[in-house]
């Protein structure tokens, strides 16, 4: 790959991972912008950087920057990522992509008319495992799927003193969990099986009804004992249940939560087909649970030599050895630098096709939960 350099927007816990995973490519990072030219600085100096960055048109116009990886608060997305295309950057966005599917439509179309790489953050896609489980439902391994569950539970917003940009509507959006974590969780179910989503039955709630704010800014899984804090009203959901009705007929459900407590990070999964179940658990990212109606069940363990040749692809290290949550971004982002040298681009990646989906799903989630009825998503 020949690259000049990559840029970032977003400082904080996953931009932090973003630049991690980026030199262990051996791609040099040369700068960042963060929300403020203090928050830049500070992190400019504490991740080892050579630039400051001003602002998003400093970077568009900064020849020696090839890709923008997009890291910064969902209402931020739109206007950035359109910025870096219109300027002829690769961009790799986190989601959601933007604040609805219109808006994600039209950086879809603006990125392909440019003919530039683009891509979306579902890094959960790249655990070895999760490929695995994909290659067995494409080989046939389980029949044909006929009904999902899942959940993605974390705790790190269960006390009222817990705080984050997350939840603040001007900066994240009118959803909080269901397109923080439940996205990743139907994009996966949805990768794995290959079913597509027709229409959702939701129930959205808000568990924590007042929240204290802390009046200095807090980073992602951390904690602010010290600033001063002020009573604030919430309305965003901590927690969703889903009901999904896929175009295949299948059925689906799923449990989301960020205030579930012990539950770190865990996102699982189980998909049954009519000859056989497959079933993932991120707590246990190595095992790959497959179920039988008529002989024992197996467990597959993650070892580069005996999984599909996909699979092995997002593998760095032998069997034994864990991969972790690090190396699903690496994984990905090899993927997409991949093909911006290319002339035949593979596109074996979520694309922000991928993310106009998952805004349509979590829109008919939305609408869904405020009519408490069915919805069916809305189709280009």
């Amino acid at each position: 790959m020949t690259f000049n350099s990559a840029a970032v927007i977003g400082t904080g816990f996953i931009g932090t991972v973003h630049i991690e995973a980026i030199r262990r490519m051996g791609v040099p990072v040369k700068g960042a912008l963060a929300g403020s030219a203090s928050s830049t600085k500070s992190a400019v100096e504490r991740l080892n950087l050579s630039h400051i960055y001003k602002d998003v048109i400093e970077i568009a116009n900064d020849n020696e920057i090839n890709i923008v990886h997009v890291t910064s608060p969902n209402a931020l997305h739109f206007e950035q990522v359109t910025t870096l295309l219109n300027a002829g950057k690769h961009v790799i966005c986190e989601k959601p992509l933007a604040l609805s599917a219109e808006e994600g439509e039209a950086l879809l179309r603006l990125a392909e008319s440019k003919k530039l790489v683009h891509a979306l953050c579902f890094n959960t896609r790249f655990y070895p495992m999760v490929h695995e489980a994909k290659s067995l439902v494409k080989t046939g391994k389980i029949g044909l799927p006929t009904y999902v569950k899942g959940s993605y539970h974390q705790d790190w917003l269960l006390q009222a003193t817990d705080w984050n940009w997350r939840l603040e509507g001007e900066k994240a959006g009118e959803l909080r969990a269901i397109a923080d974590i439940g996205s990743h969780l139907i994009d996966q179910i949805s990768f794995v099986s290959g079913l597509e989503v027709e229409s959702v039955l939701a129930d959205l709630h808000t568990i924590v009804k007042e929240r204290q704010k802390p009046t200095g800014p807090v980073q992602t899984f951390t904690v602010d004992t010290t600033s001063k804090r002020e009573t604030v009203k919430m309305s965003s959901d901590d927690a969703a249940g889903v009901l999904i009705r896929y175009k295949n007929g299948a059925r689906g459900t799923l449990s989301i939560s960020q205030v579930s407590a012990g539950r770190k990070n865990n996102l699982s999964w189980e998909i049954s087909g009519t000859e056989s179940a497959i079933a993932y658990d991120s707590v246990e990212p190595e095992k790959l649970w497959i179920g039988h109606r008529g002989t024992t069940n197996e467990i597959s363990l993650k070892d580069p030599t005996t999984i599909s040749s996909d699979a092995a692809r997002n593998a760095f290290y032998p069997g034994g050895h864990i991969e972790g949550f690090g190396e699903t971004f690496r994984a990905l982002f090899e993927r997409v630098y991949g093909d911006i040298d290319s002339s035949n681009r593979k596109v074996d990646y979520p694309t922000f096709r991928d993310g106009v989906t998952s805004l349509r799903v979590t829109d008919a989630i939305a609408r869904s939960s405020k009519t408490q009825s069915w919805v069916k998503l809305v189709q280009s």
